[in-house]
């Protein structure tokens, strides 16, 4: 390696910088992509290759990468107040705005809002109350908290306990103890042949019961769900699945926490996945969007139940033992109340309904395509199911890396996409076009017919 290349930008990245949700020994020898700039929903990188960001960066850009409203919104608050807490009896006039504005949008009445910095933490905090609440209410064995396989809610000790992501718990020593996991309700991979959506989801909660039931319903005192699955490859819940999941949650008395980190703010064709799906939860965790990503922030929404409970337990305790130094930044809040501003002037979840079923015809036209069995999706939210034989369900082998194998193309063609598994998600900013959505699945169909090629099919 020469001196100068010794000093470029990828070696020194190569160098000095420990990648998240990377395979690093590869990554230290050969590298990756470094971006410079964005415009619009696209990326460019530091070469000046042009890219479709058809994850919104990591399902979280959702005006795209240029949005002038919220640098001016971020930098007129860091002139009037660039940093203050919540602890300890104090507050700022942007976090009361922004906890106000949530509340009026909240998918169902919610009593208070405790901010964060990321949707990791809110989840965090989240299973820190389902704790709290049942030893406030003198049920202090009601500790076990469920998730689902394939769910992702975060990556602190706790919240990637409740994910059920086997490649975040690898070598960790995760998860701890008081955590269970239940069906992946992925209609197309495991389905019984002949099996209805309807009838699927019948098992889906009956075997959560069946859990509840072996575990005790009286050790069981929370559970985690994703309105739709992001991280597990944007899984969309067979028909009737939440109707009867909620059933039983709510015979055992199993508190419910709906994570909209990804699903919240107009992905799915409403403001909330929760709306979507008629959720009835108890606690709502949302971030990614809240702040269009030009900002990390986060918010967990907390019912009169739940949190009647807390302010009780607080007075005896002395305090509300809980926080973080970033929580509620006040430069956080304001480029998130803006970001909620635009959403309800340009009517962003309006611009959903309108291009999310081009999006989702444009991909459906991919199912006859001989490395792809499924596709599914709602609003600008989609996965594409690669398979060795659609009609037998029969999965590539996993050596083959075949999902890796198509955001690889993808990528040489100047679109972003995300494999997870042999499963691709698209969920692009919410303000692209209608012709962009073209072009998004022409550099696709480019990408499919490419590992077509290397497969030799």
């Amino acid at each position: 390696m020469d001196g100068l290349h010794a000093n470029s930008p990828h070696a020194r990245d190569q160098r000095y910088l420990v990648h998240q949700q990377t395979e690093l020994k590869t990554y230290r020898e050969q590298g990756g992509t470094l971006m410079a700039r964005g415009n619009g929903i696209h990326v460019i990188d530091e070469s000046g290759k042009e890219y479709i960001e058809a994850m919104a960066g990591l399902w979280c850009a959702s005006l795209g990468f240029s949005e002038k409203r919220l640098a001016e919104a971020g930098y007129k608050q860091l002139l009037d107040l660039p940093y203050y807490h919540t602890f300890f009896d104090k507050g700022h006039l942007a976090s009361v705005d922004l906890a106000e504005k949530l509340l009026s949008i909240a998918p169902k009445p919610m009593s208070r809002v405790l901010f964060q910095c990321s949707g990791s933490e809110a989840n965090d905090a989240a299973i820190k109350l389902v704790w709290y609440y049942h030893n406030a209410i003198g049920k202090p064995e009601k500790k076990k908290i469920i998730g689902r396989e394939r769910g992702y809610h975060g990556n602190t000790v706790a919240s990637v306990s409740v994910s059920g992501q086997p490649h975040m718990r690898a070598g960790f020593d995760i998860p701890l103890p008081m955590f269970r996991h239940t069906d992946n309700p992925h209609y197309y991979r495991f389905h019984n042949e002949g099996e209805t959506e309807e009838q699927f989801a019948d098992r889906m909660a009956a075997n959560l019961e069946a859990l509840i039931l072996a575990e005790g319903p009286d050790t069981v005192g929370g559970f985690f769900g994703e309105p739709v699955q992001g991280g597990g490859g944007a899984i969309t819940p067979p028909r009737t699945y939440w109707e009867k999941i909620q059933k039983v949650l709510k015979k055992y008395d199993v508190l419910f926490i709906a994570d909209e980190v990804i699903a919240g703010f107009g992905r799915t064709g409403n403001m909330w996945g929760t709306e979507t799906y008629q959720l009835q939860p108890d606690m709502i965790s949302c971030a990614k969007a809240l702040s269009a990503a030009y900002q990390p922030i986060s918010a967990l929404m907390i019912s009169d139940k739940v949190y009647d409970a807390v302010e009780s337990l607080s007075a005896t305790n002395g305090t509300f033992g809980h926080g973080f130094t970033y929580g509620a930044h006040p430069v956080a809040c304001a480029v998130a109340l803006e970001t909620l501003k635009i959403y309800e002037e340009r009517d962003i979840v309006g611009q959903v309904r309108r291009v999310g079923p081009v999006m989702q015809a444009g991909l459906e036209t991919f199912r006859d395509h001989p490395l792809v069995g499924d596709v599914r999706g709602i609003g600008l939210f989609a996965g594409v199911e690669l398979m060795k034989d659609a009609k037998a369900r029969t999965p590539w082998a996993p050596e083959q890396k075949v999902g890796t194998m198509v955001q690889d193309h993808a990528l040489r063609h100047g679109l972003i996409v995300r494999a997870i598994g042999d499963r691709i998600a698209f969920t692009p900013p919410l303000i692209i076009t209608e012709e962009q959505i073209g072009e998004m699945c022409k550099r696709f169909k480019l990408a499919l017919d490419d590992a077509r090629t290397d497969l030799k099919l």
